[in-house]
């Protein structure tokens, strides 16, 4: 059922208020939305395409009344399921051109199959072919066919929206995304194809894949004296660039502080067999940071009277005996 003419205009009084006139966001989500109504009546004919009439006789129905392969019936039941029911811009196109399902339905379906295309596109024109943007459905840059060279994203595809300029893939750049961007370089480029590949990690700038090809080295890099890019060992340096209780740990390009074991008082690695001195409470065993005992030293160090000493690690504590446990013991 369609919507009557005061329904319809506070329907456009409520589009303009909230997305503005020839807003280009509402002209592609005009196409989004259609092109979901055409995906769920994909759907919703598969979901048909077992069923009958449902009645009694459903031999008698179909040959007296019409086949229900291509009833009216069957496509009300397609179109009650196209949207959600708390989609107001599905309903509304839905409501707004039910005829023109009608129309496809029993009159174009054999002779135009792609229901996005004839409804979408060429009926009520709120998308365009692929490859294609804007009110004209003129071709994006680099042709329908290859949008933006398939380096990139042209801006409106598909809908009656968007500028057609590209947004280029990673590794590309320029207005046609023929270009390589920084850290990437030309494999092979003739005026409508371009293969970009990524430098090795050492470049800024590169002629090919390797360490060898590199123009520039990046930052923690530095150029040998045979002109390849090799990684510089910032822990060599002295003082280390880390802090006291920290190690630090080269990496690629880069190098990281890390925390040294507790058993440690400064270290050179990971864990206790790194330490260059040993914390309080601990003390050197074979090249490693152990545990001191102080409840097993020859002065005891829990002195007032009812208390045990507990060993923990790196410490210890005096913990009181309880009363009971006294009177036991007498």
């Amino acid at each position: 059922m369609l919507l009557s003419e005061p329904a319809g205009l506070l329907f456009c009084l409520i589009l303009v208020f909230a997305v503005g006139p020839g807003s280009t966001k509402d002209v592609k989500a005009l196409c989004s939305t259609c092109a979901r109504i055409v995906e769920n009546f994909s759907k919703g004919f598969e979901r048909t395409a077992n069923k009958n009439f449902g009645g009694g006789n459903t031999a008698w129905e179909e040959r007296k009344l019409s086949k229900y392969e291509t009833s009216e019936i069957r496509l009300m039941e397609i179109v009650e399921g196209l949207c959600d029911s708390s989609s107001f811009e599905c309903n509304h196109m839905v409501e707004e051109h039910e005829e023109h399902f009608e129309t496809w339905w029993f009159k174009r379906k054999t002779k135009h199959p792609d229901l996005h295309k004839w409804f979408c596109i060429e009926t009520i024109k709120v998308c365009c072919p692929k490859g294609m943007f804007g009110p004209d459905c003129n071709s994006c840059v680099g042709g329908a066919e290859r949008p933006c060279h398939g380096n990139g994203r042209c801006d409106g595809d598909g809908t009656r929206g968007g500028n057609g300029k590209c947004s280029c893939d990673s590794g590309y750049e320029g207005e046609f995304c023929l270009d390589c961007s920084e850290r990437y370089f030309s494999e092979e480029r003739n005026d409508t194809f371009s293969l970009c590949k990524e430098c090795h990690p050492s470049c800024t700038k590169c002629s090919g894949a390797t360490a060898e090809d590199c123009e520039e080295c990046r930052e923690g890099w530095e150029e040998d004296q045979e002109g390849t890019c090799i990684d510089i060992n910032e822990c060599s340096n002295d003082p280390s660039p880390c802090k006291d209780e920290e190690y630090c740990l080269n990496t690629d390009g880069s190098y990281t502080c890390n925390v040294c074991d507790r058993r440690c008082s400064g270290c050179k690695g990971q864990g206790p067999g790194n330490c260059l001195a040993c914390s309080e409470g601990y003390k050197d065993e074979e090249g490693t940071c152990t545990d001191v005992n102080e409840c097993e030293l020859p002065d005891a160090v829990c002195t007032d009277e009812h208390q045990e000493c507990v060993n923990t690690k790196g410490s210890y504590r005096c913990r009181n005996i309880p009363a009971f446990h006294n009177l036991i013991s007498i």
